[in-house]
């Protein structure tokens, strides 16, 4: 029986992830003084969705860093399903030491959430309003689940500093 207790550190991190991870991130810093042209953007993010779950298919994810690597680009899908897998692959992440998953854990959950139109816990998800100022998208705050000190234990802004960012437009 394998312990999986503890990360196997001589498999390599997938090359392939991680330039397809760092496309995603390029696509999102512009040059300076420039918006993100979504039209250019969003085919390459469908693009690289794709190839991601292809690669997961294979099983071709190894790594904490992998699957992180995944997880971020499945965060990015349309689907509450790509969402929901990125939570998951952020988990396996987070178990092989990985603790940059951990914000991301929570911008997953909170994603899925949104896509089907429940109220986030966390408290990570903005959206634009017709003025195109940030508006957080709904929290559960009526049964508040998670706390201040949850969000801090998984590297996410408390919630008044997320509220603080409501009406800054971009």
């Amino acid at each position: 029986m394998m312990d999986n207790s503890t990360p196997d550190n001589s498999t390599p991190d997938n090359e392939e992830l991680r330039q397809l991870y760092e496309a995603d991130q390029c696509d999102r810093l512009p040059p300076e003084g420039e918006a993100i042209d979504w039209s250019a953007v969003a085919p390459r993010d469908a693009e690289r969705l794709a190839r991601v779950k292809d690669l997961y298919q294979a099983g071709a994810l190894h790594t904490g860093l992998d699957y992180f690597h995944a997880a971020l680009i499945l965060q990015h899908g349309r689907e509450p399903n790509d969402y929901l897998l990125a939570h998951e692959l952020c988990i396996v992440s987070l178990g092989q030491g990985e603790t940059r998953a951990q914000w991301l854990a929570a911008a997953t959950e909170d994603r899925f959430l949104k896509s089907i139109g429940r109220p986030q816990r966390f408290g990570t998800q903005f959206q634009l309003n017709e003025a195109r100022e940030l508006q957080l998208y709904a929290v559960d705050e009526d049964a508040p689940t998670v706390t201040d000190t949850l969000r801090a234990a998984m590297d996410v802004p408390l919630l008044a500093e997320a509220q603080a960012k409501e009406g800054r437009r971009i």
